[in-house]
């Protein structure tokens, strides 16, 4: 499975060390945009948005396939290790269902919307 992930400003450089570990290609949006030009960036890009801000979670804002995808991650305490191992696993676990869909990722468990 091939995936394009737009890392936002908030995740760690961790994050970006594993899915580039993985073979994944990712990338940074550009500092200081707002959130509609993530997600205009992202679908361009055809890429997952993974982020940590909880506006992204508002299903009815960016709903499930108006976009690529969209991984929120509200792990806590949200140290960087733990960010993305967890981020890694549900990336392994739930493969291709991930696309289009609303993803909230949670120290214990994952919420997928759409």
């Amino acid at each position: 499975m091939f995936f394009r992930f737009l890392l936002d400003e908030n995740v760690p450089r961790s994050v970006l060390r594993e899915l580039n570990a993985r073979g994944y290609t990712v990338e940074y949006v550009p500092r200081g945009v707002d959130d509609k030009t993530v997600v205009r960036i992202a679908k361009e890009k055809k890429a997952i948005l993974v982020t940590r801000d909880s506006d992204f979670a508002d299903e009815l804002q960016y709903p499930p396939g108006s976009h690529p995808g969209i991984i929120v991650l509200r792990i806590h305490p949200a140290l960087p290790g733990l960010t993305a191992e967890r981020l890694i696993e549900t990336l392994n676990r739930l493969g291709k269902d991930i696309e289009g869909k609303l993803v909230i990722i949670y120290n214990d468990n994952v919420e997928i919307i759409g």
